[in-house]
């Protein structure tokens, strides 16, 4: 899908579809969704520039996503997206910027990029030109990944409160009292979606850097004197969110190693009481085995009190463990 926006009279005028060449050439912005070969080749001879292929965005080599031909940059990076539904990915995104256009090519939708849509036409001032729309929306993808991290934050914090706090409670009442397994399960799986969403939103930041990186070099022609102190606010922006995620997963490694020192313990509490059970039970069994031996002469089997008293002994020395281990604080 393509949609164009352009400024008219100081009004916002948006536009979907394929355009006649002189309408596409007075857009400032143009915006392509899983675009069609007809609406590239629209593109393409309106403003005299080659659309990159997906093939070609999917390359990772630095000299392949960032490079200028021309008087045109050419700025490829990956991109976190769907996160609100949990279907999370990253994606990469073309920016084709020129003095005359900015053209956006992307295979998925980031939150960010509708919540832009929707400034611009409250401030169709942000449409002004081809290099202030890129900076603005590399503003706006920065917010939204300062409030994902921050979700992500909060969720690691109820997640990692929840489960020691709960781990104390029960360490305090009884020594032997285990945590649930599903309220251990869902911690870990809490940390481990910090771990893999905070991963690919420092894997959008990296991209973002090197972007304002190459623009910073080229920005004597490609930004206008108005709009460079926005690099400026940028670059400090995605170095304090780059630090800010790596505490994170600092964070969450170190909580997912005291999750799993939690899960050991009740582990091993539970091994415990097998062994003590495993313990108090042998000695019955060796003397249900002697009993159950055919040897000829065993005087107490003829006695009225023999089977009473081998299930007394019996009982008594499952006993007798379980009260030892007991003093001992095994159990």
């Amino acid at each position: 899908m393509m949609t164009s926006y352009a400024v008219d009279d100081g009004r916002l005028t948006v536009r979907d579809g394929v355009l006649p060449p002189e309408q596409i050439a007075r857009a400032v912005w143009i915006d392509l969704l899983n675009p069609t070969l007809e609406e590239e080749r629209a593109v393409q001879d309106a403003l005299r520039l080659e659309i990159p292929t997906r093939e070609e965005m999917q390359e990772i080599e630095s000299s392949s996503r960032l490079y200028r031909e021309e008087e045109t940059l050419f700025l490829t990076a990956n991109f976190l997206h769907g996160v609100e539904g949990g279907d999370y990915a990253s994606t990469p995104i073309t920016f084709v910027l020129s003095n005359q256009a900015l053209v956006t090519v992307r295979y998925a939708t980031p939150k960010a990029f509708t919540m832009f849509a929707l400034r611009c036409q409250r401030t169709p001032a942000m449409v002004a030109t081809p290099d202030g729309v890129m900076l603005h929306l590399f503003e706006q993808i920065v917010d939204r990944l300062a409030d994902v991290l921050e979700r992500l934050g909060l969720d690691m914090d109820r997640a990692s409160n929840a489960t020691f706090r709960g781990a104390r409670a029960k360490t305090k009442t009884s020594k032997t009292t285990t945590l649930g397994g599903e309220h251990l399960r869902e911690t870990l799986i809490t940390l481990g979606l910090v771990g893999e969403v905070t991963t690919r939103a420092s894997e959008t930041l990296l991209g973002l850097s090197r972007i304002l990186t190459f623009v910073g070099a080229e920005k004597a022609h490609a930004v206008r004197k108005e709009n460079q102190v926005l690099i400026k606010t940028l670059v400090r922006d995605v170095r304090s969110l780059v630090d800010h995620a790596k505490v994170l997963n600092d964070k969450a490694q170190f909580l997912l190693d005291a999750v799993l020192g939690i899960v050991s313990v009740e582990q091993s509490n539970i091994i415990k009481t097998f062994t003590v059970a495993s313990v108090a039970l042998m000695p019955p069994t060796l003397i249900a085995s002697i009993y159950g031996m055919n040897f000829q002469f065993m005087p107490e089997l003829n006695e009225v009190w023999g089977y009473p008293a081998a299930i007394g002994v019996m009982v008594v020395s499952a006993v007798l463990p379980i009260v030892y281990f007991k003093r001992k604080g095994w159990f």
